[in-house]
């Protein structure tokens, strides 16, 4: 199944019609009608992302997104894994490792730990 393909089944999937969808996007129907047809490569980046922000869907490969997964969330992770892999066997291990070191410190961690309460 190409990615235009599966662009329009997720469309009308959420939506009556891909006409209906357009209108909600403010996309000409003729523009998304002709990328459907022809595929999205040759859809303006900015069009292709409103889309799947919208349907909830990868820009990358139109996988569903987990529920509550931001774009931009989905986007670093993607462009992080993508510079990991041209990376040799030396390469990844000292990343991880650097990650490994700044996951330790408190500064750098997404998550606080919340200080444990003193014993009585």
């Amino acid at each position: 199944m190409t990615k235009a393909e599966m662009l329009r089944k997720e469309i009308l999937r959420q939506y009556k019609s891909v006409r209906a969808f357009a209108l909600e996007m403010g996309i000409p129907y003729s523009t998304l009608a002709t990328a459907l047809e022809r595929g999205v490569e040759g859809m303006a980046y900015g069009t292709v992302m409103k889309i799947c922000e919208e349907l909830h869907l990868n820009p990358v490969d139109f996988s569903y997104l987990e529920q509550d997964a931001a774009l931009g969330a989905v986007m670093l992770e993607n462009r992080v894994m993508q510079n990991y892999l041209k990376l040799n066997e030396e390469g990844k291990d000292k990343i991880l490792s650097l990650m490994d070191d700044f996951s330790q410190l408190e500064k750098y961690r997404a998550t606080k730990k919340k200080p444990k309460m003193a014993e009585m």
